[in-house]
């Protein structure tokens, strides 16, 4: 017995009658049920094209080759094409009516080809309607989105995002509970066979104890409904579940971001306060300006740390933590103090509000660097001194004259060595680079500068530049090793 077919591949699927509709093409559809979506285009002249069918294509062929029109068609058949495409010209003047007879009794949907249309034709009008239907699709999964981002931020976030999500989906959406009862739902009521199916199907991403759920999603049908589940993220294992006539493309990822959305809204840590600020943090991941959602985030300054190590992320008294790989970022209220953390070494940000938080991540990342070259559990930030007394603009000039012959990345490497009080092996720690490079680099500062670096007044001169310039000094000559 030959192995069965694969799955159609995950391409955009394109209505059969989306094709036939075509002026330009001239299909005529002869056998066949009239209801078939084609997710590729292959042509072949071979007399069992099975083994190179993966499934869902439109199967094209002059029918060079086709000597058995019954055993032909039942192969077709089964390796599950969507359709066969019988073009007319040079073999056959019509398509000949044992195939077409065949092609009826397997339920394959036959389409004859006039002379003038090219196979090629037909491919590239496929791929046209399917980059407009993909096209569609991202715009209405943006939509989507933006709808979903805008409900969690209202002051009842949990109805409306299922509001939203069963408007979206033009059926039913529920959140519920790990015995499976209905918290709260948007949309139609569904049929008593349907809400069984509903729970049943719920069980099966809820498992049976609170270890963790046996699967994170799963889909069934039940009185020509659609259902799928989607289990949240935390210790309640609640579900949220939909029920829909049918699934459109997409669906799968406006469900999985209003699952996200409410992993966040009924989180067992998130006070109310909490909950307005994960939703604010969504809508900036949605793509909305910060200023829209500062006020959410609240007044108070931000800290952003950033973090490396091994183990669990460090508990700052936060919850609104990015972790992964040993390295985690973590955005700290103002008023909590960071303090170090066992097995973590920690960088921290100037308090900043929310509008400069960009600004605030590039500090920590800083400091974090320093902390590791240094050895330290924990450096913060740090600003002002008498660099603050000097006019900006006027040091500013006056670091980019004498910073002018150094290009990166001296400027870098000097910048590390004199932060680090001219210990050549822990800038070689901080720039992932050998000591001897460190060596060669600050010996080429000193002869493009024409100064002496072990000379302090030298030292605090070049630092307080380096500083005025941002660590970005526009090198106008001078070269890297």
């Amino acid at each position: 017995m030959p192995a069965e077919p694969t799955a159609a591949p995950p391409t955009t699927p394109v209505p059969l009658a989306a094709l036939l509709a075509r002026p330009d093409l001239g299909l005529r559809q002869i056998a066949g049920p009239p209801d078939a979506v084609v997710h590729w285009v292959h042509t072949s002249e071979m007399a069992d094209p099975y083994p190179y069918l993966l499934g869902g294509e439109l199967l094209l062929t002059a029918g060079v080759q086709l000597t058995d029109p019954e055993r032909y068609a039942a192969r077709v058949a089964q390796a599950g094409a969507a359709a066969l495409g019988f073009g007319l010209a040079p073999v056959y003047d019509t398509v000949p009516a044992a195939l077409v007879a065949a092609c009826e009794r397997h339920g394959l949907p036959l389409v004859e080809v006039p002379p003038p249309t090219t196979f090629t034709a037909i491919a590239r009008a496929v791929w046209g309607l399917m980059t407009e239907a993909r096209h569609h699709e991202l715009r209405r999964v943006s939509q989507a989105q933006q709808g979903l981002a805008s409900a969690a931020a209202r002051p009842d976030p949990v109805p409306a995002v299922l509001h939203q999500l069963a408007v979206r989906l033009g059926g039913w959406a529920g959140l519920l509970g790990a015995d499976g009862a209905v918290l709260a739902g948007s949309g139609p009521d569904r049929p008593d066979e349907v809400r069984d199916a509903v729970r049943r199907l719920a069980g099966v991403v809820t498992g049976p104890t609170s270890g963790g759920p046996t699967a994170l999603t799963a889909t069934d049908t039940a009185a020509g409904e659609q259902l799928a589940v989607y289990a949240l993220a935390g210790a309640r294992r609640l579900v949220l579940a939909v029920a829909v006539p049918g699934r459109d493309p997409g669906d799968h990822t406006i469900a999985g971001v209003a699952a996200v959305l409410l992993s966040l809204l009924t989180a067992e840590r998130q006070g109310a306060d909490e909950a307005t600020r994960s939703a604010a943090l969504v809508r900036l991941l949605l793509g909305a300006a910060p200023a829209e959602v500062a006020p959410l985030l609240g007044e108070a300054p931000w800290t952003v740390v950033h973090a490396r190590g091994e183990g669990a992320p460090p508990d700052l008294g936060s919850p609104l933590v990015e972790a992964g790989d040993g390295h985690a970022r973590v955005l700290v209220p103002g008023g909590q103090e960071v303090g170090p953390h066992p097995g973590w070494t920690l960088g921290a940000s100037a308090p900043m509000g929310a509008g400069e938080l960009a600004a605030a991540d590039a500090q920590a990342a800083r400091a974090l660097r320093r902390a590791e070259a240094a050895r330290s559990p924990l450096v913060r930030h740090r600003t002002g001194g008498y660099a603050s007394l000097v006019d900006p603009e006027e040091a500013a000039a006056y670091a980019r004259r004498l910073l002018a012959p150094l290009a990166e990345p001296l400027l870098t490497t000097l910048r590390a060595w004199l932060s680090l009080h001219g210990s050549w092996d822990r800038t070689a720690v901080a720039l992932g680079v050998h000591r001897n490079t460190v060596r060669q680099r600050l010996a080429r500062c000193a002869a493009l500068l024409d100064v002496d670096l072990d000379d302090m007044d030298v030292r605090t001169e070049l630092w307080l530049a380096l500083r005025s310039a941002g660590g970005r000094a526009q090198a106008h000559s001078g070269q890297c090793e």
